[in-house]
């Protein structure tokens, strides 16, 4: 024999109604209530989403109201009809009706994205209207599925909340800086590690980093990555399986053949993976002092114009930069110049990626100055001429015996 299985196409609403009305839970009286709310219903739909004065905007109102209806009985009887013939019995047709609404709408205004830039408000609005159309004729599996999606992306919203809370952050400065949530609660857990309490900068989270690969480079799984200890129960799965992400990208963050730079902020799967808070005075702050720093150790300390001549012209020549030359160096340097020539253009370049950029302009000045008129002497190769070479260093460079 070949079994044969039947298919109810009946709404939910409809199976609840008639096992009611059979089994003596629904009296008739009830029945009569239904027939005489059901075409305000309708009217009403067909209003909210357009107009109840054309045939196709009723029907369509008919069919929501329907969905709508069934949506909730069968979601709040867990498909249980005699619980869902009682739910009718003890209240309006209407209430049942308004009841799908409001599970609509609740689910629309859920976060469909963890980036806080892209949210919505949590609140269902007017512009939700078409949408609140389309899901009012869709099945409850469908709405099941889109609930469960959306309660993750909401948990994990609520979890990266909750520890940013923690680093002095609250929804309105994440809202603002627009990060995804799993990425704030990457960086949590790698400050939750070494007990920070502060929301990082960039300057603050590249120092981080870079401490961690002096110290747990050959050893990444020396580095214990947990979760907070007061972290509510109901937030754990979701922070332990981000978790399990940091653990994965430790072997990379603490690589260090690959600038801290260069992973976080142009490695593609690296980009917008990990937070920290913009703040661009304290990056150019940190630039100007790093570019300081730099400057101070290429010049040796030494900031008089002789010495920053005889930087310019080692590096205009192709040599090793340095501020002070003795004799034999110079007389070295100068033998360079005439048989590879000058560059006057890489000390632009070298100016602009080294000095402080307040005073890269006059820097810049005084090379041009000197290099206009001391050129055809430097590249000269006449005998009578070199000796006037070696004096124009000891003149306007700092050449020592």
């Amino acid at each position: 024999m070949t079994a044969v299985s039947l298919f109810d196409a009946r709404s939910f609403f409809e199976k609840a109604l008639l096992h009611g009305v059979r089994h003596g839970i629904i009296p008739p009286e009830k029945v009569a209530a239904i027939n005489a709310d059901a075409p305000k219903g309708i009217v009403q739909i067909a209003r909210y989403f357009g107009s109840e004065f054309l045939r196709p905007e009723l029907e369509k109102a008919k069919d929501r109201m329907l969905n709508l209806i069934s949506l909730y009985l069968e979601h709040s009887s867990g498909g249980d009809v005699q619980k869902a013939a009682e739910s009718l019995r003890d209240h309006s047709l209407l209430s049942r009706s308004k009841g799908g609404a409001d599970m609509l709408k609740a689910l629309i205004a859920m976060p469909q994205t963890s980036h806080f830039g892209m949210s919505d408000t949590g609140r269902f609005a007017d512009r939700h209207i078409p949408l609140l159309a389309t899901w009012a004729l869709r099945p409850l599996s469908d709405y099941q599925q889109e609930l469960a999606q959306r309660s993750q992306v909401a948990l994990v919203m609520e979890a990266a909340i909750w520890l940013a809370h923690a680093l002095g952050l609250d929804a309105d400065d994440l809202a603002e800086a627009g990060p995804d949530a799993e990425a704030v609660i990457r960086t949590a857990l790698l400050l939750h590690t070494i007990k920070r309490t502060q929301m990082p900068d960039w300057v603050a989270f590249e120092k981080m980093v870079m401490d961690w690969r002096k110290k747990h480079a050959t050893a990444p799984q020396a580095l214990k990555i947990a979760t907070p200890a007061k972290l509510p129960t109901h937030l754990k799965p979701t922070v332990e399986a981000v978790r399990q992400s940091v653990v994965s990208d430790l072997p990379t963050i603490l690589d260090t053949q690959v600038p801290v730079r260069k992973l976080f902020a142009h490695t593609p799967a690296f980009m917008g993976r990990y937070f920290w808070v913009e703040d661009m005075v304290s990056e150019v702050d940190h630039f100007d002092r790093s570019t300081s720093q730099a400057w101070h150790k290429a010049t040796g300390g030494h900031q008089d114009d002789s010495s920053l001549l005889t930087l310019f012209l080692c590096v205009a020549a192709g040599a090793a930069p340095k501020t002070l030359l003795t004799a034999k160096a110079a007389t070295a340097l100068l033998r360079k110049i005439r048989k590879t020539g000058l560059k006057p253009e890489l000390v632009g370049a070298y100016i602009h990626n080294h000095a402080p950029e307040q005073h890269q302009a006059d820097y810049l000045s005084l090379w041009q100055h000197f290099i206009e008129d001391a050129l055809p002497t430097l590249e000269s190769d006449h005998a009578h001429v070199q000796a006037d070479a070696l004096a124009l260093l000891r003149r306007e460079c700092h050449v020592t015996d």
